[in-house]
């Protein structure tokens, strides 16, 4: 099964400059996995390459194992009204943006769903027009209204959610989602031809549960009329009481931090699902052509499947690479290390320049606590999905 490295050469066909920023973010990361880890007393804007940008809690679907506001959500009700308030506006993204400029950065813009962040569209062209790399990830029910704009002002990439085919998609993640999402990359796609332009490159991320793996080849397949560049099968983020438990434990004793977000993956979507048959069906999907890249994260041994799901106590990846080169932004402009579980705050960018925040004591407090666990990784982070992007390959896996 393809890395996530795989996408860059066919991109690099079509565009050679933007594929080269790509692959800068890619090599830098790769850089820090054989770097010795300094903690205290180091510069770590010298690794620091992917910024994400959670840019709001808004959203207008409600998909059952989401994190935020599904079964189990931690953004749902009046939390997630109150929340919203509190969105920075564009210009103060402003200063972190024109710090960062001469990083060769990647930018991976998210929320909720970004498209509902009332400046992304001065946000997107500020981050591009700084040489950075930018990619959104959307529910892709909103692209068709914004088609035209998104390919006019050349956005680089976008990474849209689709779970499954029609009726089971929408089971998870509302009544007429799949059909808003087609007319999105018809949209894109009719812009794209009308305007001479090969970008946005765009592609799917499917999360694999246990409502939608036996159905999975049914999207492959309706995927080849979509004309998109690469599919990616996210196996999921989940975890369990006692996980939930052990996570809450070691962050308040060692960094005096109470979890909460963690709870939001405890959604029992993994459990009942077979190993060895949804296994079978990704290596049929790898194993035919679409059209466009087919990638599983993580890719797995063929025997090992089975216990990404029913194990959720056993590491797949670890020595988790994040806290030495990238950041979450949060919509009120708090830092964090950690994109879904973002309790530990490391400061905030209205208050302090972005280098301070990431250079500064609680930050390299968070490094110390994780390099020194047992596989460089927290109780929670198990199933986390960059932990699963950037750990290192635990071996038999």
């Amino acid at each position: 099964m393809k890395t996530n490295f795989s996408v860059v050469p066919k991109l690099f066909k079509k565009d050679k400059k933007l594929s080269m920023k790509m692959a800068r973010g890619f090599f830098k990361m790769g850089l820090t996995m054989l770097k010795k880890r300094h903690n205290f007393g180091y510069d770590h804007m010298k690794n620091f390459c992917l910024v994400y940008m959670k840019l709001t809690p808004a959203c207008n679907l409600r998909c059952v194992m989401c994190g935020q506001r599904g079964d189990k959500g931690v953004l749902k009700g009046q939390t997630g009204i109150d929340e919203s308030k509190k969105v920075l506006p564009f210009e103060s993204y402003k200063p972190m943006i024109d710090e960062l400029a001469k990083g060769n950065m990647v930018y991976y813009l998210w929320g909720g769903e970004p498209l509902m962040y009332p400046d992304i569209f001065p946000l997107v062209k500020y981050i591009q027009d700084s040489g950075a790399f930018c990619s959104i990830n959307t529910n892709g029910t909103l692209l068709e209204k914004n088609a035209q704009r998104i390919v006019a002002e050349k956005w680089h990439t976008l990474f849209v959610s689709l779970d499954a085919f029609e009726d089971v998609n929408d089971a998870m993640r509302g009544k007429g989602s799949y059909e808003k999402v087609i007319r999105g990359f018809e949209a894109i796609n009719r812009e794209k031809k009308k305007q001479g332009s090969h970008l946005p490159f765009m592609g799917i991320v499917t999360t694999v549960t246990n409502m939608n793996y036996e159905s999975l080849a049914d999207l492959a397949e309706a995927s080849k009329d979509f004309d998109i560049d690469w599919h990616i099968y996210n196996l999921g983020t989940y975890t369990n009481d006692q996980i939930v438990a052990a996570h809450k434990q070691y962050m308040k004793e060692k960094l005096d931090t109470d979890i909460f977000c963690l709870e939001g993956y405890n959604t029992g979507y993994n459990e009942n699902i077979d190993g060895e048959r949804l296994h079978a069906i990704l290596e049929k999907i790898h194993s035919t052509d679409y059209g466009h890249l087919s990638i599983t994260v993580p890719a797995l041994n063929p025997e090992k499947t089975h216990e990404y799901y029913a194990k959720l106590e056993v590491p797949v990846r670890n020595h988790c690479i994040v806290p030495w080169c990238q950041c979450n932004i949060n919509y009120n402009g708090d830092v964090t290390f950690c994109a879904d579980y973002n309790e530990y705050v490391l400061g905030n960018i209205t208050q302090q320049k972005f280098s301070d925040i990431y250079n500064g004591e609680r930050a390299n407090k968070f490094r110390q606590a994780i390099d020194s666990c047992e596989g460089g990784i927290f109780p929670g982070c198990l199933r986390c999905y960059q932990n699963m992007l950037f750990g290192k390959k635990i071996k038999g896996f």
